[in-house]
């Protein structure tokens, strides 16, 4: 599996449970790189998205210890139940995307992080791991910078080198 994430020069990924910044151009690569894949988050990034609604064209999987029941989500309470869900698929197409305590628990279970890196600060309030300082993930690409709607990005790509594989209980 992958995660997927925009970050600002902190490693700053969200304000006030919503993204940062606006950037069309990073939108587009994260809705064509998970389009009919499975993407794996929290409650409150669920809750993030327009009118709370799941991603169109992907299986949504929500991990979260409160009672939910919904025809347009996959909801799970813990990481066995997840792991177990996510047996199923292709490790490929799985994408986790928020939000950060997501992100910090299966980080070590990703074989990539996906990081459109803008080149600003963001004042969040949510922060991932500095991959750069992680001595297990090296960074295996990066774009030439881009400027698009009034910032600078570059799309990279961290490969772990420790991957843990889940054992279940």
């Amino acid at each position: 599996m992958k995660a997927i994430l925009h970050a600002d020069k902190q490693w700053g990924i969200g304000k006030n449970n919503d993204l940062m910044f606006s950037i069309p151009l990073d939108m587009k690569f994260f809705r064509e790189t998970t389009l009919n894949k499975i993407v794996v988050m929290g409650n409150n990034t669920l809750k993030s998205f327009p009118n709370g609604k799941p991603l169109k064209n992907r299986i949504n999987i929500v991990l979260s210890r409160s009672e939910n029941t919904r025809d347009d989500c996959i909801f799970v309470k813990s990481l066995d139940q997840l792991f177990n869900v996510l047996s199923k698929y292709n490790s490929d197409d799985i994408y986790i995307i928020g939000g950060s305590s997501i992100y910090k628990m299966l980080l070590p279970y990703c074989s990539e992080v996906l990081v459109t890196k803008v080149d600003a600060v963001g004042g969040a309030d949510t922060f991932f791991e500095n991959l750069d300082e992680n001595n297990d993930f090296n960074l295996i690409y990066e774009s030439e910078p881009i400027v698009t709607n009034g910032y600078t990005i570059k799309f990279t790509t961290y490969k772990n080198t420790k991957i843990l594989i889940y054992q279940q209980n």
